[in-house]
């Protein structure tokens, strides 16, 4: 089943109500009115579970949740949302990727379906506060049904989480924000996030009404530059050069971790590509033009790669998922150092250009034999294949939270850096194409504004850390999160 598709060049994503096509089955859950009473996930012993969406199969994804959270959390699951301690949202989907042959002796009789997908679910508890969030994938193909793989590892990762959960409040507002509207543009790589955090912070408080633009990077912080927006979302911290020329002094807030993945639309090969940072320099150069290219086949000798030519498919605007693509191909090659180099703009060898993240996959969706770079988060969004990428320890690494999360453990004194990079970290189960994401806020900011911007880092700093997960993206490490803290004290 095909997502719908945004238009987030034309769409505000605006706080207290949804755009008409929204951009991911997370964003549609039906909302409880009623407050539970858990400020903790230890705390949470009775549960009432939402429907899961309307994608085919999500409903078995839900009763076999729910059947978990029995049997393995030992939660009470009631009927009513009233009787409840805290929330359960969830959203899945599961689609085929393929067929795959059991037997290469006879090939053509002995074909089965292989399986990709996702499983994500929140807690919410007293007064909308998300108390927990996870996503799971596979990790790699599956044969026949996954549909108990994901739900049961998702209910393991919950039950850690319950057992690890202080007793300690939340983390909610600070005090009561003012009627205010705040205006904030940028980057497409984490708006679904955005999105989800400004609704969430909405409804904990209904004076402040926040609008989104999500118009990329480059086009971001320009707005901000022109005071045309109250603060900027940026995958590019503003370097030391701009600051140092600008007026106006800067907060740059690290906000989530996300991964950039290439992405490709390859019919029936039963299995998920491996790259090497060398195959995806090539293709992006031009070197290497067709899928079953010897030094692709190196690293994928059971895939059945077409003869057919790669469409070869980039970013045409400003873009920080750009900066982080052609970062991790000029650290790892020389050639792609010399020729393209990074930037959020680069003149492309080859390929055709789309705008945002949205863009690039669902041009990805469209065309056969293709590949593209996008947020993690987008490519399950539109169902597409996404390939694992060699890391600095010489492993071939799939984007899941684990391996982003170990990217950003491995990197170290992130809390100490606001240029921080996470690209090509050296951890053995590092994702490669991992990196943070920033906010960058006007110290000068002013009156009621200052005063809900404050508020809001709080938060996001807080509770919004913990609904990161069900969205692909990773929370703060805790040394981020406690420099931040020290870094909004400048607003106060």
């Amino acid at each position: 089943m095909r997502t719908k598709r945004l238009g987030w060049r034309q769409t505000e994503l605006r706080t207290g109500r949804r755009s008409a096509a929204l951009w991911f089955l997370l964003l549609s859950f039906p909302h409880s009115a009623r407050p539970q009473d858990a400020t903790t996930l230890s705390r949470v012993k009775k549960v009432y579970v939402e429907p899961f969406g309307q994608e085919s199969g999500v409903e078995r994804l839900r009763d076999r949740t729910i059947q978990q959270l029995q049997s393995k959390a030992k939660l009470q699951v009631v009927a009513a949302p009233e009787q409840a301690d805290a929330i359960v949202r969830g959203t899945g989907s599961i689609w085929p990727a393929g067929y795959v042959s059991t037997d290469p002796r006879s090939p053509s009789t002995t074909r089965q379906r292989v399986f990709q997908g996702f499983l994500s679910m929140e807690v919410i508890g007293k007064d909308h506060e998300p108390l927990w969030s996870y996503l799971v994938t596979p990790g790699e193909l599956r044969i026949g049904d996954i549909t108990n793989e994901l739900a049961d590892r998702l209910v393991e990762k919950f039950v850690q989480a319950r057992k690890q959960s202080a007793e300690a409040p939340a983390g909610g507002i600070s005090g009561a924000a003012p009627t205010v509207a705040l205006t904030v543009a940028g980057a497409t790589f984490p708006a679904p996030l955005y999105q989800k955090w400004f609704e969430l912070f909405h409804e904990r408080n209904p004076n402040a009404t926040i609008n989104y633009k999500a118009v990329g990077s480059d086009a971001g912080v320009e707005l901000l530059m022109r005071g045309e927006v109250d603060f900027a979302a940026s995958d590019v911290p503003l370097s030391r050069e701009k600051i140092a020329a600008s007026k106006r002094a800067f907060l740059q807030v690290a906000t989530a971790t996300g991964a950039v993945v290439p992405a490709y639309n390859l019919k029936a090969i039963g299995r998920s590509v491996n790259f090497t940072p060398e195959v995806l320099a090539g293709i992006y150069q031009g070197r290497i033009k067709r899928w079953n290219d010897p030094a692709i086949r190196a690293s994928n000798r059971d895939a059945d790669l077409p003869d057919q030519e790669i469409a070869v498919i980039h970013r045409s605007d400003g873009s920080g998922t750009t900066f982080a693509w052609t970062d991790f191909l000029s650290k790892v090659s020389t050639g792609w150092r010399a020729a393209v180099g990074v930037g959020t703009v680069v003149h492309w060898p080859v390929g055709t250009g789309a705008e945002g993240n949205e863009g690039v996959a669902t041009a990805i969706q469209q065309t056969a034999n293709s590949i593209g770079y996008v947020e993690l988060a987008y490519a399950l969004q539109h169902q597409l294949s996404f390939g694992a990428v060699r890391n600095a320890a010489g492993k071939f690494i799939e984007a899941d939270l684990p391996s982003v999360t170990a990217a950003a453990e491995a990197a170290g004194n992130l809390g100490l850096d606001s240029q921080a990079s996470i690209i090509d970290a050296q951890g053995k189960n590092a994702y490669p194409i991992a990196t943070l994401t920033w906010w960058v806020v006007p110290e000068d900011i002013a009156g009621k504004k200052r005063a809900a911007v404050r508020e809001l880092l709080e938060w996001m700093l807080s509770s919004g850390q913990k609904e990161c997960s069900a969205l692909a993206y990773a929370p703060l490490p805790r040394e981020v999160v406690n420099r931040e803290l020290q870094v909004i004290d400048g607003l106060k």
